[in-house]
């Protein structure tokens, strides 16, 4: 049952990864065996995160965490590739982000790191720092996340990881292109893109896909951006992989905010009676993204849809409604207020008075 969560889960099939792992979990409660329970959690609460429920995840995360046992259940890590605690504290990590606790989530990747550093298996300390790259990206770190990529890439290289080495260098070319190098990340991750297809992996697909749109539109190459979101929304709905759904939907909005201010430029100036609403299709988009947050408790993915909204609604002059709504989400964060995505909406809030 391991062995085939694990596939499910690396082919992105989460309907039949969930149902395994339920059956694994029922086994292991029906002879509560401490080693099959941890395993049981860690796969289950993978499985959760991917589809999206955050809580759940984190629940299931935290058990796994809680009934390990380095003297009894270490060894495990030969039998499912990797260290059960590593992988807990790891997916912990990306589901407390979500959940909107950024600086727990940070010291749970510590935890990880030095979990990883300790032991004898190289692959465990790679898929450390693999994620510790991740999480970096989703707290927007570019130069942390170039850190723990390269370093992920070069472990890697010399070990023989085709799937870390894949994802590496995706972040890799995120973080390079949010530090001005555009053309150069998109390559990047492009080539990562394409590393993890040929590996035979489709899981976290929507994901890589929106930080390619990401790149596409730090260069202005809004319709390529467009496309590779419209692949990303077509995985959602036919795998069911929905943990970044929510910034699939932001980011359309913006890229269409982005390309419809393209076009303005490019084109004589219509009456304004045969102008269609620019902004309509974005808010849209904005709206969605924000629905589908607050479905899956995801508060860091919340604000972000929000902050952009509020940002529309400051141009079109409706300051109170956007004060309000965003004052609502950020007021709920007690922790994380030097993440980017924190300060910037403490300073669009004093813009908004």
């Amino acid at each position: 049952l391991g062995g085939l969560c694990s596939f499910y889960l690396t082919r992105g099939e989460l309907k039949a990864a969930r149902e395994l792992g339920e059956q694994r979990m029922h086994l292991a409660q029906s002879v509560q065996d401490p080693a099959l329970l941890v395993e049981a959690h860690r796969t289950l609460g993978a499985t959760l995160f991917w589809l999206g429920e955050f809580a759940s995840a984190r629940a299931h995360l935290a058990q796994g965490i809680a009934l390990y046992d380095s003297q009894r259940h270490s060894s495990q890590a030969f039998l499912s590739v990797q260290d059960p605690r590593v992988h807990c504290l790891s997916y912990m990590a990306w589901a407390l982000w979500s959940l909107g606790y950024p600086d727990e989530a940070l010291e749970r990747i510590s935890e990880a790191l030095t979990l990883a550093q300790e032991l004898p298996h190289s692959y465990s300390q790679a898929r450390a720092l693999l994620p510790s790259a991740a999480l970096h990206q989703h707290r927007r770190e570019e130069q942390l996340t170039l850190e723990r990529a390269e370093a992920a890439i070069a472990l890697s290289t010399d070990q023989g990881f085709p799937l870390v080495l894949a994802m590496g260098t995706i972040l890799q070319g995120w973080a390079l292109a949010e530090q001005g190098q555009g053309e150069e990340g998109i390559v990047q991750i492009r080539r990562g893109i394409t590393a993890w297809r040929i590996a035979g992996a489709e899981a976290q697909g929507p994901h890589c896909l929106a930080l390619l749109a990401e790149a596409y539109g730090k260069v202005g190459q809004i319709e390529e951006g467009l496309t590779v979101l419209a692949e990303a929304l077509a995985m959602v709905n036919k795998n069911g992989e929905r943990q970044w759904e929510a910034e699939l939907y932001r980011l359309k909005g913006e890229l269409l905010l982005a390309q419809e201010g393209k076009s303005q430029k490019s084109k004589t100036p219509e009456p304004k009676s045969q102008l269609p609403n620019p902004q309509s299709g974005a808010e849209a988009c904005f709206l969605k993204a924000i629905e589908v947050a607050r479905k899956q408790q995801a508060k860091s993915l919340e604000l972000r849809a929000v902050m952009s909204l509020v940002r529309l609604w400051q141009q079109q002059g409706k300051k109170a409604e956007a004060h309000r709504l965003l004052s609502e989400v950020y007021n709920w964060f007690t922790e994380g207020f030097d993440t980017k995505d924190l300060q910037e909406a403490k300073a669009l809030l004093a813009e908004l008075g």
